[in-house]
């Protein structure tokens, strides 16, 4: 499979190595599911309470790197004092082949969804070699 996949139960804390957060908030692993057809690989990647500006998506040399950033709901004329929701934003990286063609990557958001089209590059599609006369 040209991504590989974290293997997660729950929202699990990204541990990066040694590597410092700007942020005071824990990053969550978000759970993505792939799915491949003849031509595509779709990442459906689930991360709730982010909106499509809050997204950001890079592609450096061959990690994908998704990181969406949660904004904390604010309700006029009330403090919160208790929460049982851990607030967080949410980082996932994946390593892709050469068999994917890096510039025809979609992405879409909706509804705290986030959709990745990944076509593959035509090296990589099925083809058919016909038998020449002599």
């Amino acid at each position: 499979m040209p991504a590989e996949l974290m293997d997660a139960k729950q929202k699990e804390i990204v541990r990066e190595n040694g590597a410092q957060r700007t942020k005071s908030r824990p990053a969550f692993v978000p759970r993505t599911d792939i799915f491949e057809s003849k031509d595509h690989l779709l990442l459906v990647t689930d991360m709730p309470g982010v909106d499509q500006d809050s997204v950001e998506i890079t592609l450096e040399r061959n990690i994908l790197t998704i990181v969406g950033t949660v904004k904390l709901p604010a309700i006029e004329g009330y403090t919160l004092t208790y929460s049982e929701y851990s607030m967080g934003d949410f980082r996932r990286e994946f390593t892709l082949s050469n068999e994917i063609d890096r510039e025809g990557i979609e992405a879409c958001m909706k509804n705290g969804v986030l959709r990745l089209t990944l076509p593959k590059s035509q090296r990589a599609m099925p083809k058919k070699i016909s038998i020449q006369p002599k």
